[in-house]
């Protein structure tokens, strides 16, 4: 029996969960939600229901990590620090250095350093959670469970891009994708509930941060995110796709830098820059604003893009899945994109989209299965520690 806490770190919010190995069963789930401003919130589930809730103004990083740690204690839901036996940590970018679970050494630690070139807005936060437990918990082993591992088998001509060949091989350039945990462990679920495992799948993790995957027989063979996740469809505040010819024009037009106008993609664009009103979905869907109308529809039509053209890639598809903050709980989005995926014979059962239980959420009469699977990456990661810890 061993405690395994499982740390998802974002530059906004710090998530957490401490398993009991290897019951899975969860003794604490928390979360701290708007680190570095004013407002911040900590919240921790655990127990028979109980619920501890507080705000705090302007929790930083180091100040999230004590209070994750201490509310264990404090809390009773550990006697002692050293009952956690070990931490696993959400690592978005792990390039082709990391291909499974790391144990975390100096050299691992550097490299998820240096992988922040790919990842900016995510592996320095990582690594510096990562830090910040070393120090607290000196003696306790910790891990790095990488998001781009899951991508590893995506085909080369899908992979690359359409660069000279020798730079593609000098600086390892190639689509490494984002969520890929999720992506993962709803693709698992899917072929659970489909009762075999040489399905044909497309995967939606809908949230703030958004991504489309192709699988096929349990690996995945394409993924809308690129080289970093700003890649693909229109998110929260990153633009998605789009010219790299724009860099140098908003350089020459704006008298910016090539990180300020990266900057302006990454964080004041997608549904927040086209709308100018918000870059959550349900102030856009309460909004009579013209622009947050648009931003919405801009959001389906990628999405549909993307999965209309994997569907084609695959030569038709088993079943939808639908996962993430947005794809697990905003019908209208699941509404519209399957309407715009009839063409391929797939119906949505608008009753069953509405009660937004988790399973299968299509017609009888329908070519695919429509799932909606909650994301539980912490699960996946403490399974992956786990297995990595017994060998």
């Amino acid at each position: 029996m061993s405690k395994v806490l499982i740390v998802n770190a974002g530059s906004s919010s710090l998530k957490f969960k401490l398993f009991d190995m290897p019951k899975e069963d969860v003794l604490a789930d928390g979360e701290i939600e708007r680190l570095n401003m004013p407002g911040s919130i900590v919240k921790v589930k655990y127990g028979d229901g109980q619920v501890y809730k507080t705000v705090e103004d302007n929790i930083d990083y180091e100040r999230s990590a004590a209070i994750m740690l201490n509310g264990l204690k404090d809390l009773g839901i550990i006697d002692h620090l050293h009952e956690v036996s070990a931490v696993g940590n959400r690592v978005v970018a792990g390039s082709t250095h990391f291909d499974k679970v790391a144990k975390i050494d100096d050299e691992a630690l550097n490299w998820i350093v240096q992988l922040g070139e790919i990842a900016p807005i995510h592996n320095p936060v990582e690594a510096e959670y990562i830090k910040i437990i070393q120090r607290i918990l000196p003696d306790t082993d910790q891990y790095a469970i990488f998001d781009s591992a899951f991508f590893k088998d995506v085909p080369e001509v899908n992979a690359i891009y359409g660069i000279p060949y020798e730079l593609t091989q000098k600086y390892t350039i190639r689509r490494y994708g984002e969520h890929g945990i999720n992506h993962g462990y709803i693709t698992q679920q899917a072929q659970k509930l489909l009762g075999y495992d040489s399905a044909k799948l497309v995967t939606l993790h809908l949230g703030s941060g958004a991504s489309v995957a192709a699988e096929k027989d349990g690996k995945c063979v394409d993924t809308s995110m690129g080289f970093t996740p700003m890649n693909g469809l229109v998110m929260g505040t990153r633009s998605g796709d789009l010219d790299p010819a724009l860099v140098p024009f908003f350089m020459k037009r704006m008298g910016a830098s090539a990180d300020e106008v990266m900057d302006m993609f990454n964080h004041r664009s997608g549904l927040l820059g086209v709308s100018g009103v918000s870059s959550d979905m349900r102030d856009l869907e309460s909004s009579d604003d013209d622009r947050a109308k648009l931003a919405l529809e801009m959001f389906v039509n990628r999405t549909v893009k993307y999965a209309a053209g994997y569907i084609t890639e695959l030569g038709g598809v088993d079943a939808i899945v639908f996962s993430g903050g947005i794809g697990e709980h905003d019908q209208w989005v699941r509404d519209q994109v399957c309407k715009k995926l009839e063409i391929f014979g797939i119906k949505l059962d608008d009753q069953l989209n509405k009660e937004q239980q988790p399973g299968d959420l299509s017609t009888k009469e329908s070519s695919a299965r429509i799932f909606l699977i909650p994301a539980n990456e912490e699960l996946a990661m403490v399974r992956d520690v786990d297995q990595s810890i017994q060998k």
